[in-house]
């Protein structure tokens, strides 16, 4: 077995984290498999103001701090009220951030709901759904944007493993949607709701996998004029600075995403081999994703823009929050994209904010992970490396007025 690592961490670490070479189909001998990986961690600096004013975002776009010393904010939902909601899995808190005088900037934040390894988060209404590593809540939201107690709704979610960060969504359809991660990087998962979406009824009932072999789709959302379902897979790591590519999928009922023995458009995991089938015949039953991105940047969250703020060419669009690469030379992520779409299919991945990272990108003053659309049509963007929530405005509209107004 090729072993390539480029770390500070201990030979210890870095053999846990290669493992051994799988079993070949039946179990007769090891498959030869060739393990590349790099640690690189970019520091963590503060997000100062000049920090942030050197952010890059589209002409006529402006990106602020919406609300800041937040810990670790990871999920985001927005109340038909304009109150927004983030989830903390490090304190297991949910917070309520409000922006009473509407300037953009928020004036009250609160904790309203605490249970720990709280992360996924979606509303409907007056209602939030949240979810920990194994259970499921509901409440209701009052008046002055508290929760009411929470009623727990499920309590056997799969274990969490290495992707224990569960996501919702609720769909056209009126069900819930509920994303559970592998437990490994590449593996035969013996509990088959791993490596799924789940589908389920409101209360939490009649739950089914909805589509399958995604190693940790997290951010998922469906095409507001289609109403396809479309999410982001993250790639195995140790195949290489560029292997595995991260996914954009279409997800349909039914189907499979290949992980762990198929990714990309066809190509076969070294590590992993069906056991009743050959790799071919495997591809057979998959589908592949529609586009690819840069290997190990991890998309944490995507939506669709449903907003009326920016311009039109932005309806139909999806964002998507890139997290962050660790397991690669050169960093990769560190990022909003922009996946624009014409005829309700995706053609490309473009930059939308760029620039956290710094210091000849040897360091980075955010990480981004979820996405919302605020009523007002901003786009609101957490950080969990320093406790930030960005809001992205269009004032390209306003700036072009006020010079008519000069003239």
């Amino acid at each position: 077995m090729k072993k390539l690592l480029t770390t500070t961490a201990s030979l210890a670490l870095a053999l846990t984290l290669i493992g051994a070479p799988a079993l070949a189909q039946g179990g007769e001998k090891p498959v030869s498999a060739s393990v590349e990986g790099h640690i690189f961690k970019p520091a963590r600096v503060d997000a100062t103001d000049a920090r942030v004013k050197q952010l890059k975002v589209p002409a006529g776009f402006q990106i602020t701090k919406f609300a800041e010393n937040l810990n670790k904010p990871r999920m985001i939902a927005v109340s038909n009220d304009g109150v927004v909601y983030v989830t903390d899995r490090d304190k297991g808190t949910v917070t309520m951030i409000r922006d009473s005088n509407k300037d953009g900037k928020a004036d009250e934040q609160k904790v309203v709901a605490t249970k720990e390894h709280m992360h996924g988060i979606v509303i409907k209404d007056n209602q939030v759904w949240l979810a920990t590593i194994k259970e499921l809540y509901t409440a209701n939201i009052n008046k002055d944007g508290s929760l009411s107690e929470l009623q727990m709704l499920l309590d056997d979610l799969p274990d969490g493993g290495q992707h224990p960060n569960r996501t919702l969504r609720i769909g056209r359809d009126n069900k819930l949607y509920i994303s559970i991660g592998s437990t490994c990087n590449s593996c035969d998962e013996p509990n088959k709701e791993h490596a799924t979406i789940l589908q389920a009824d409101l209360d939490g009932k009649n739950r089914k996998v909805y589509a399958k072999g995604l190693r940790n789709t997290l951010g998922f959302d469906w095409h507001p004029q289609t109403g396809e379902m479309f999410g982001m897979d993250h790639g195995i790591d140790w195949l290489g600075d560029d292997e595995q590519r991260e996914e954009l999928n279409k997800i349909e009922e039914g189907a499979d995403y290949g992980w762990p023995y198929i990714y990309g458009e066809g190509k076969e995991n070294p590590g992993d081999q069906p056991d009743d089938m050959s790799y071919e015949e495997y591809k057979k039953k998959t589908k592949y994703p529609l586009l690819t991105y840069t290997a190990h940047a991890s998309g944490l969250d995507m939506i669709f823009y449903k907003g009326t703020q920016f311009p039109k060419e932005y309806t139909g669009d999806a964002f998507v929050a890139f997290h962050g690469s660790w397991n690669r030379s050169k960093p990769a992520g560190y990022k909003v994209s922009r996946i624009r779409f014409e005829n309700g299919q995706p053609k490309e991945f473009v930059d939308f904010v760029t620039g956290f990272l710094v210091d000849d990108n040897k360091s980075q003053f955010g990480r981004v992970v979820g996405v919302a659309t605020h009523t007002d049509g901003s786009l609101l963007v957490t950080d969990d490396s320093n406790g930030v929530v960005y809001r992205i405005a269009y004032t390209g509209g306003k700036q072009q007025q006020n010079q008519r107004n000069k003239r």
